[in-house]
């Protein structure tokens, strides 16, 4: 899929998912959707982009691998250079800090993550990079 379809999907399904709270677009491929608000590391202006997400006690696990792509979503690189983010899930706002997971969070959340959804080891096999798995830890309430 092309990276203008992608934004473009992307939006209807963040305008979806706003209208709603959640209960159009909160669910895909067999997974929960929610939305995730970072600040562009460029143009300091907020971007909303829908993602599957896993639970992790109080907090909320992405995976950063735009379809296999060989460069990061641009959401994840935002993270990077500023950790400070929101997500919305169904109607529940939160603010959240990113952090990459590390060698051994990954390997020991991998296997739970292609069982949620298989797609990410076709993704993770037509890159070059290791794709990134995020935690999302709630630090209130936006």
């Amino acid at each position: 899929m092309r990276d203008t379809t992608v934004k473009w999907l992307s939006t209807i399904h963040t305008w979806m998912f706003r209208a709603t709270n959640g209960e159009v677009g909160k669910r895909l491929v067999a997974n929960d959707v929610m939305l995730l608000t970072t600040k562009g590391r460029i143009t300091g202006t907020s971007h909303t982009v829908p993602l599957l997400y896993l639970r992790d006690d109080d907090g909320l696990v992405v995976i950063a691998s735009y379809g296999g792509r060989p460069h990061h979503p641009e959401w994840y690189r935002n993270l990077v250079a500023d950790p400070l983010a929101s997500v919305q899930v169904l109607g529940e706002h939160r603010a959240v800090t990113a952090r990459t997971a590390d060698a051994d969070e990954r390997a020991a959340w991998w296997p739970r993550i292609e069982a949620a959804y298989s797609g990410y080891a076709e993704y993770q096999s037509k890159t070059d990079r290791e794709i990134p798995v995020v935690f999302l830890e709630p630090i209130g309430t936006v």
